[in-house]
């Protein structure tokens, strides 16, 4: 399997992750980067009616998109599992 591309949005960088604790920063990033090697590792479930995939990490989701065609793999929204939902 190739190895993906990770991209993170610009409004995870500069929003999302500036409201979590530093050493749950340090755990979403490694997980973040666990993507390109498998962009589907056990647990990651595709949410209802949308292309967007989540993962977990402690009381954090990860949600992202994969690309195959130009094999990357987007992060659309990391947040608290009680708020990740919400539009």
């Amino acid at each position: 399997m190739a190895s993906y591309k990770v991209e993170i949005s610009k409004s995870v960088r500069k929003k999302d992750l500036l409201s979590i604790p530093k050493p749950d920063i340090a755990k979403i990033v490694k997980r973040i980067e666990s993507l390109a090697d498998n962009p589907f590792p056990e647990g990651a479930i595709r949410l209802k009616g949308r292309e967007e995939w989540r993962i977990r990490q402690g009381d954090y989701r990860i949600l992202y998109v994969v690309e195959h065609e130009i094999v990357t793999v987007f992060i659309i929204k990391v947040g608290h599992r009680r708020e990740i939902y919400r539009k």
